[in-house]
């Protein structure tokens, strides 16, 4: 009997140690992420009672906001401008959590972050009520209003980024939604608000800018070029083998020019002139030369296979593992399994205008209690030296000559020299190609870099698509950053 009473006491005290530990664990290690789950109903309701800080652009211009309440909750959460902000904000709704920056941010906007500790003991000393803290952001107003409106009517994305700090200027989407109708109590209108975002096929809640990958195409030839010139093998100068045609190992499909001819009217362009006229055969006899790995190499410098920005929980860019010779000339023009965001593409031209240095995006840029006490504050931090100053400088020269020469004219900007390239990305012969260009200016001080995509670009299949279709976009994004 004693033994049996004696197991029975281990193995109740082993239980009790069991749920001890347990409940230790949860309260030391995973506290904040049960808070911060959607579904936790009871952190919900009284989350929903806290005065949750703004988010704020410029000189405090609020993009989020929280507004005194009359019903159940205290506070309403209300986007001012909504739908042209939507892809950074995200939404804060009873019903369907957080997203973006509402998400990303959330222990700092509701109050409950650790680095907010000592103010929330003041405020409980003092008897009044939890307020969140407000996260200013890095986004130029006039960017991204040119930005959004440029987008109008086509599904897309548009990145700017300061090269020289990694700031982002703008990041638009379209089609976009308005998070008002998501924050909204009425909770019968957020459900049928809710179905009718799931249900539109046009998908405006993706963020297209940093969450989703497409091909780059002719955009990626920035890469395959300054692998090129990196190898030491290359110049600008460089003749390349340019036909109309060029055959590839282990295949009886040729890669062809867009327009069926050779480039420029040679055989022989150098990279310069391959560049200008944006020629596949070119720059696919280059990757075959210089082969997949350096050009994954090089990829990975620009930040490909890196997830950035997880303010927006950003999601990383892919060169293909280990393409065959054929697939390796189709990846050197950024078709097959080459996959790339918006943003990244816009970090690859920030680089180069950089001198070759690659900085770190960032989106947030302090974050400051409710009397603007600075809790933190984002400092510019290099990612990659992605290629050498010498390098950066010869691809700048044979971007400029693009804008100024060759498909990229529609991006030029008066009284100001601008670097570009544009490309278009087939996927399939049934449906219409995406739409590239990335950019920066001016070239000899550059102060933005941009990237556009418009995907269905409605036009013929050749790199007009990208000066016609993303070229004046990036132009107007510039110009109101420029202020020309």
């Amino acid at each position: 009997m004693n033994s049996a009473i004696r197991r029975l006491a281990v193995a109740a005290m082993v239980l009790m140690l069991a749920l001890m530990a347990n409940s230790t664990y949860l309260q030391a290690f995973r506290s904040n992420e049960l808070n911060g789950r959607n579904d936790n109903k009871r952190v919900r309701d009284q989350q929903f009672s806290v005065d949750r800080g703004a988010i704020l652009i410029g000189t405090n211009t609020p993009i989020a906001k929280s507004d005194p309440s009359n019903d159940r909750f205290k506070y309403q959460r209300t986007y001012p401008n909504g739908p042209a902000y939507a892809p950074v904000t995200g939404y804060y709704s009873y019903l369907f959590g957080r997203a973006g920056i509402e998400l990303n941010q959330n222990s700092e906007l509701n109050g409950s972050d650790p680095s907010l500790a000592f103010r929330r003991i003041i405020d409980v000393i003092s008897n009044r009520p939890q307020q969140g803290a407000s996260v200013t952001l890095t986004l130029n107003a006039a960017a991204q209003q040119a930005a959004y409106k440029g987008l109008q009517g086509k599904k897309g994305a548009v990145v700017a980024i300061d090269p020289k700090t990694g700031k982002i200027l703008a990041l638009a989407t379209t089609p976009s939604y308005d998070p008002n109708q998501l924050a909204s109590h009425d909770l019968s209108k957020v459900s049928a608000a809710w179905k009718k975002l799931d249900a539109d096929p046009d998908k405006p809640t993706l963020n297209r800018a940093a969450r989703e990958t497409y091909p780059p195409g002719s955009t990626f030839k920035l890469v395959t070029a300054a692998a090129a010139l990196s190898s030491g093998k290359y110049t600008p100068e460089s003749k390349t083998n340019s036909p109309a045609e060029l055959p590839l190992p282990q295949t009886t499909t040729p890669l062809v020019n867009e327009d069926r001819k050779n480039c420029g009217g040679s055989n022989n362009a150098t990279l310069t002139i391959a560049l200008r006229y944006s020629c596949n055969t070119a720059f696919g006899s280059v990757g075959l030369d210089i082969g997949p790995d350096a050009l994954r190499d090089q990829a990975a410098k620009f930040g490909f296979g890196e997830r950035h920005l997880p303010e927006l929980s950003g999601v990383a860019s892919a060169f293909p593992g280990d393409p065959n010779q054929p697939q390796t000339a189709q990846s050197a023009i950024g078709q097959f399994d080459v996959r790339a965001t918006p943003l990244q593409m816009a970090m690859v031209a920030a680089g180069i205008a950089n001198k070759g240095e690659v900085m770190k995006p960032y989106l947030v840029q302090n974050v400051k209690t409710a009397n603007l006490k600075t809790v933190s504050e984002t400092k510019p931090e290099s990612l990659h030296q992605a290629v050498t100053p010498e390098v950066a400088a010869q691809l700048t020269g044979m971007m400029v000559d693009v804008v100024k020469n060759g498909t990229g004219k529609k991006g030029q900007i008066d009284g100001i020299e601008v670097a570009g390239k544009t490309g278009t990305a087939q996927t399939s012969p049934e449906r219409p190609p995406f739409a590239w260009f990335t950019a920066f200016a001016p070239a000899n001080d550059p102060q933005i870099a941009v990237a556009v995509m418009i995907e269905s670009a409605d036009v013929a299949r050749n790199d007009i698509a990208g000066g016609a279709l993303a070229a004046p976009i990036s132009k107007a994004v510039m110009e109101a950053v420029l202020q020309r």
